[in-house]
């Protein structure tokens, strides 16, 4: 992710009491973050050792849940080439949840990060194992909890290397892009002191809000609207993570993130420092929003 620190005019959501029909496993997603931001994982560059370690885990992950491959893997393979760096094989993991209809939402959350520089470990807890987390606690959820929309689940590479993940995805779907229609995407839930979980895109996709309003705060976390207006240039979250691929496909998305702090892309970005109580609430109110998107209508959205 590459968002500036940013202090925008906020639109909250209206205070609507808890909701605790979403239940997650605690214990389990602390324990995603942890292991994916070890210092073992070297920060996990795309193309690196400790990338294709996570690349392991994620799988081992979508085995235990469940989630099913489109064919016999889950690796979607691509060719990462910027100014900075080549990898011949980068990978996206991407499975699905099937659902009773034909219609898809496509759930991310990129797993690379920066890597490791000068002999520090970059560890991407907030950046971005914390979405990773929450994606695979979404998946435990929905497997249990069988959708109408078939659910994709796609761990990306390559985001910090410019959006390439998310952009070989939408050039070679798994499923035709007529038929997602949604993208939701989460990137760095983990780490924020005033309970404040960001849902952006709602200013392109104002039909969304109905969604948001329905999904009711948290003990640790509500939601906020907003760093989706044009006018706000840097302050402004729409080309910067994954999601915009899929907007520049014209398919709707919400993207759901922390506003930047101190730890951000800097070593200190490490476990110790996620908010543990904030956390599992930010991932349960993504979980309850795909719930009410999942409930609802969406071919009227685009």
């Amino acid at each position: 992710m590459k968002k500036i620190l940013a202090f925008p005019l906020l639109l909250a959501l209206p205070l609507l009491g808890f909701s605790q029909s979403t239940v997650l496993n605690k214990q389990q997603l602390l324990q995603d973050i942890k292991v994916l931001s070890a210092d073992s994982m070297g920060g996990r560059l795309s193309g690196s050792e400790g990338n294709r370690m996570a690349q392991e885990y994620i799988r081992k992950r979508f085995r235990e849940i469940g989630v099913k491959p489109f064919g016999k893997t889950y690796a979607q393979h691509f060719r990462l080439e910027n100014k900075r760096m080549v990898v011949a094989q980068a990978t996206n993991l991407v499975g699905f949840v099937p659902g009773t209809t034909g219609q898809v939402i496509v759930i991310t959350a990129h797993y690379d990060h920066v890597g490791t520089r000068n002999g520090e470990v970059y560890n991407g807890a907030d950046d971005n194992a914390s979405g990773v987390g929450a994606l695979l606690a979404a998946a435990t959820y929905f497997k249990a909890h069988k959708p109408t929309h078939t659910l994709v689940f796609a761990a990306l590479d390559g985001e910090e290397q410019g959006l390439q993940g998310a952009k070989a995805f939408v050039e070679n779907p798994p499923v035709p892009l007529g038929k997602i229609l949604l993208n939701v995407n989460m990137d760095m839930l983990s780490i924020n002191d005033k309970g404040e979980l960001y849902a952006s895109g709602a200013f392109h996709n104002p039909q969304l809000k109905t969604y948001l309003a329905q999904v009711k705060p948290r003990p640790n976390a509500k939601l906020v609207l907003g760093h989706d207006r044009p006018e706000q240039q840097h302050d402004d979250w729409t080309n910067q993570s994954d999601h915009y691929a899929f907007f520049q496909k014209h398919i709707p998305y919400l993207y759901f993130g922390v506003e930047d702090h101190a730890h951000y892309h800097q070593p200190s970005d490490e476990y110790q420092y996620v908010n543990k109580s904030f956390y599992p609430d930010a991932a349960s109110l993504v979980i309850d929003f795909i719930k009410q998107a999942d409930a609802a209508k969406l071919e009227k959205l685009k």
